[in-house]
């Protein structure tokens, strides 16, 4: 056990430090490609934080456990919406009260929403659109047209992300930010924020793999593990950069992360369950039903979101009501039953 928590506590160091590197590096690639902080969140270091989503529904792929990779998907993202908005809200509210407390200064805004570029509120729209639709459509797909809809949601994804690289911003404040020497380094810029997204992804992955060590060995059932470690550890590279981009005033890139991140998983990753077992001979028996109270929670959040979105306004008031929907989630999905907790000195 001390050596998985010596590996919590380094993977928690190199968390924070390669989490870092992508927010210092995305705004640079941001401003440099006139791309916008938003479409950056979107594409690049969203494709760089779904790998271990990617990963799984590859591996379900291969041995027959879409179950997993769709559920997975699903419920990362209502995680990356109630919960990383939700806390980074709230932490954004308590940072600036305490400041106000210490300094006596008048509270700037706790509003988290951004002033967005029309190119980018679109992308923020239609990333909502697809992860609030395609969930509900699948309850009524058949077994023999999922590789169809699997096919159909991996072309949206690649006409989609195509566009997406072709739109260009011009403002004043983008142009302020960059330096003629800046610019002659993008390429650097670019391969610094995939690397440190790729950093985030393995420390979080260390991080995961020694809390389920320390947790089986303190005897919590499989199922607890499974809902909430691994659910937590899918997610824990949204949360990270997406916490610290809502504290530091980069909103734009947390937002555009976590959409895309629910455009990825439900585009690419369901697209890639779904359409690559057919091609393997074994198309996917879909059973959506079982998945039921994941796609309610998933259009409540996804509304929720809207509507707080249309009103420009996310505050620590927000927050709270997105971390009280998914305590509720958590409470609805986790049947008192599978709550096997044995801790042998409580015992």
């Amino acid at each position: 056990m001390i050596i998985n928590l010596i590996i919590i506590a380094v993977a928690l160091v190199f968390l924070n430090f390669t989490s870092n590197i992508v927010i210092k590096y995305a705004t640079k690639v941001a401003a440099i490609s006139k791309i916008g902080k938003t479409s950056i969140g979107f594409t690049l270091i969203s494709l760089s934080t779904t790998l271990p989503e990617l990963t799984v529904a590859l591996s379900a792929s291969f041995s027959a456990g879409a179950a997993l990779s769709i559920g997975n998907a699903i419920g990362s993202n209502i995680f990356n919406i109630l919960v990383v908005l939700g806390i980074g809200s709230i932490i954004l509210g308590v940072k600036l009260y305490s400041s106000k407390k210490n300094t006596g200064l008048p509270v700037r805004s706790t509003n988290i929403i951004p002033k967005f570029v029309t190119s980018e509120l679109s992308s923020i729209q239609f990333g909502l659109f697809i992860a609030s639709v395609v969930p509900l459509t699948l309850l009524y797909v058949s077994t023999q047209a999922s590789w169809l809809v699997g096919l159909i949601l991996l072309i949206i994804f690649g006409v989609y992300l195509y566009r997406l690289s072709k739109v260009r911003i011009t403002t004043t404040e983008v142009e302020a930010e960059i330096t003629f020497k800046e610019k002659r380094r993008i390429k650097q810029y670019v391969l610094f924020t995939i690397l440190g997204a790729l950093g985030v992804v393995v420390s979080a992955n260390f991080m995961v793999e020694s809390t389920i060590a320390i947790a089986t060995s303190l005897g919590v059932s499989q199922q607890v593990i499974g809902a909430t470690i691994v659910a937590l550890g899918t997610s824990l590279p949204e949360l990270t950069i997406g916490v610290k981009s809502i504290l530091r005033g980069h909103t734009n890139l947390a937002l555009g992360n976590i959409i895309g991140a629910a455009f990825f998983n439900t585009t690419l990753i369901l697209g890639v369950t779904l359409f690559v077992p057919s091609l393997l001979g074994s198309a996917v028996a879909l059973n959506m039903g079982v998945y039921l109270n994941l796609i309610i929670f998933s259009i409540i959040t996804n509304t929720f979101l809207w509507y707080f979105l249309s009103r420009n306004k996310i505050t620590w008031k927000e927050g709270v009501v997105f971390i009280i929907i998914y305590a509720l989630f958590i409470i609805t999905t986790l049947d008192a039953g599978l709550i096997g907790i044995n801790i042998p000195y409580l015992a």
